[in-house]
């Protein structure tokens, strides 16, 4: 009797595991002397599992201009590296990241030869460099591996995370970034029409009244009301193809609007980051002054 109830026991156990296993792949983070990572091609839809550190000097390519400072490239692949480990320990789908912008921008060695031409061997071998001198480095912030934000340029400082993504991240923090300010296109003006204008933002064009503009202490429109109706500033950026939320707009038969910077503004500027490394500051420099608090650490695989 005490033999066929373990059995039962056994068999009630056993359902649980696997009614209660996950759809996700199980991820060589977890289990394995090396980390994989599968990313999916948002054009193809196809799937690919990728080494980690070939992975990451596909980003690093796709991500930063090959022409920065080995510094910048090297705290670019530390920012990489970190956010794909992120991404992978919280995916829930059969793949851990996209490759587009809606993660990072990921691009392949077929597509880096398009890129740069006749400079592709001494480009990539700089960025592989960049990767292998940083090899699985991560940024860690209270021992757990941060959501390593980016983005191109600020205006002039960046922005704290909860205004643009609605996060509370203590690593996620304002800063001042005024290298940024002497870069070349730090300051761009775009013209619609204001047929153009009212259309993508489906607003009547019988006339255009900008009731209120809300902004951030970095600048940055937190919201914008025009003919009564308020958007969101990254919004707005959005539905116009704005370079940034810092902007000024001139009406007159035309709309003109004026941005500062390029990118959402959260995390370190890569910009920035090529400046300071031009400048004499090491990766590790970069990285702790744009993410506040964080150890750069070995991953533990």
């Amino acid at each position: 009797m005490k033999n066929k109830y373990l059995i039962i026991v056994i068999i009630i156990l056993s359902i649980i595991a696997i009614i209660s296993s996950p759809n996700k792949k199980e991820t060589a983070y977890f289990n394995a002397d090396k980390i994989d990572v599968t990313i999916k091609d948002n054009q193809t839809k196809e799937e690919q599992n990728l080494d980690l550190e070939e992975y990451v000097i596909g980003v690093v390519a796709g991500e930063m201009p090959a022409s920065f400072a080995e510094e910048a490239l090297k705290a670019q692949a530390i920012a990489a590296r970190s956010y794909a480990i992120s991404k992978i320990k919280s995916a829930t789908t059969s793949y851990d990241l996209v490759t587009d912008v809606t993660n990072q921008v990921y691009i392949t060695e077929e597509q880096m030869q398009e890129k740069w031409q006749d400079d592709f061997t001494f480009y990539y071998t700089k960025i592989k460099e960049a990767v292998e001198a940083t090899k699985n480095l991560v940024m860690e912030y209270d021992g757990e591996v941060i959501s390593a934000y980016y983005f191109a340029m600020s205006n002039g400082a960046t922005e704290d995370v909860s205004l643009v993504f609605g996060e509370s991240r203590d690593y996620l923090v304002s800063v001042a970034s005024p290298w940024d300010e002497n870069v070349k296109n730090f300051s761009v003006t775009t013209t619609f029409s204001q047929k153009e204008f009212c259309e993508k933002l489906n607003i009547d064009c019988s006339s255009i009244v900008i009731n209120d503009i809300a902004r951030s202490s970095t600048n940055r429109v937190n919201t914008i009301t025009i003919n009564n109706q308020e958007f969101k500033g990254t919004t707005f950026r959005s539905l116009l193809g704005l370079r940034s939320t810092d902007f000024t707009i001139s009406i007159e038969n035309d709309i003109t609007i004026t941005t500062k910077g390029y990118g959402h503004g959260v995390g370190m500027s890569q910009y920035g980051a090529n400046e300071m490394a031009k400048n004499g500051s090491s990766y590790e420099e970069i990285l702790k002054y744009y993410y506040k608090d964080i150890d750069i650490v070995e991953i533990n695989v």
